[in-house]
């Protein structure tokens, strides 16, 4: 991990699942997404779907939770992980969804059911100034639990034109709902404008 990068072992995390995990989870997906940067500038929404995966392949790699045997649920439904051993149906608290998201706090999802759900927060650096040799920064990673009502519907703006996106459920005051859920954030990385940024040090800081 960075030297910025903390972990707040406060965070309640799904059963089973360890810090340690985690930590070298998101070692793996800024290695291997750093490849990929010339996605996100042509399909940013694509990416961050491939954040998500690379984010569930690790944790079936490093922890108790494994990717559901079922391709099509694993792909297209929920969950994108399991508690191993939990059976083929279980219950929402043995579930995991893997998100990635350059967005500081919203939550978007096909589907609006209740369970654990890790969401890999990233920003492109292409200059690598921030960590030398990497292009793609994990800088927060928020773990929390959702019930069905945390959930509201969001028209689709897809039309016949073309253009808009489908139907989705976003997370209703994510904001405050994720205010205690950043199990992993680097210190050296602040929100303005809503957008993640390289923290910038002051003349204070320097001694100037």
């Amino acid at each position: 991990m960075p030297p910025a990068g903390r972990f707040d072992g406060a965070v309640r995390l799904p059963p089973g699942l360890e810090v340690a995990a985690i930590a070298r989870a998101i070692e793996y997906v800024e290695r291997e997404m750093s490849d990929l940067v010339e996605l996100y500038l042509e399909q940013t929404n694509v990416f961050s779907a491939v954040v998500g995966i690379f984010g569930a392949k690790a944790l079936d790699a490093m922890s108790q939770y494994e990717r559901h045997r079922n391709i099509d649920t694993m792909q297209q439904r929920f969950p994108d992980l399991k508690m191993r051993g939990s059976g083929p149906a279980p219950i929402p608290h043995h579930c995991l969804e893997s998100k990635g998201s350059k967005r500081p706090w919203a939550i978007q999802s096909h589907y609006d059911h209740p369970g654990w759900y890790i969401v890999w927060r990233y920003l492109i650096d292409p200059t690598m100034t921030i960590e030398p040799g990497k292009s793609v920064l994990i800088w927060r990673v928020d773990i929390v639990f959702l019930e069905k009502s945390d959930w509201k519907y969001e028209t689709s703006t897809a039309g016949s034109d073309g253009g808009g996106r489908t139907h989705t459920f976003g997370v209703i005051r994510a904001a405050a709902k994720l205010r205690s859920a950043a199990v992993y954030a680097r210190t050296d990385i602040v929100v303005r404008g809503g957008k993640a940024i390289h923290r910038v040090v002051d003349q204070v800081e320097l001694g100037v």
